[in-house]
C-alpha cells in the first residue's frame, strides 16, 4: 500500500511531468506529487490502520482500484483512483474518496 513507506520507491512510478488529480487540487510534476504523498504516508504509517483493495481493473493503459481503510485519524468508507500508464511510469492520476475525520 502506497509503496510500503517507500516515498522515493513510490516516486519512481511516476513520470516527472505526471499529473495527480484530486477532488481538491491537481499536482502536477516530481515535487508536487511528492509533497501531497509526504502527508498521506504519514497518514497511513501506523501498524493500526486497515486498508482493503475491493476492486482493481486494468484494461491496455488504464488501471482503476476501490478501496477504503481506516485509519486514526480517517474513516475513509469509499476511495478510487484511476491511473495512466505508459513506459512502465504513471503518466496520470484521479483520486476520489469519502473521507470522514475520527
Amino acid at each position: 500500500m502506497f509503496g510500503n513507506g517507500n516515498l522515493d520507491g513510490l516516486m519512481d512510478d511516476y513520470a516527472t511531468d505526471a499529473v495527480l488529480i484530486t477532488a481538491d487540487e491537481t499536482y502536477r510534476g516530481d515535487d508536487e506529487i511528492r509533497e501531497m504523498f509526504v502527508s498521506l504516508l504519514s497518514e497511513f504509517d501506523d501498524p493500526s490502520v486497515e486498508f482493503t483493495l475491493t476492486k482493481q481493473v486494468v484494461e491496455g493503459e488504464f488501471a482503476y482500484i476501490i478501496w477504503n481503510a481506516e485509519t486514526p485519524a480517517n474513516h475513509y468508507e469509499f476511495a478510487s483512483d484511476t491511473f495512466v500508464v505508459r513506459d512502465d511510469e504513471i503518466v496520470a492520476q484521479t483520486f476520489a474518496a469519502k473521507v470522514s475525520p475520527k
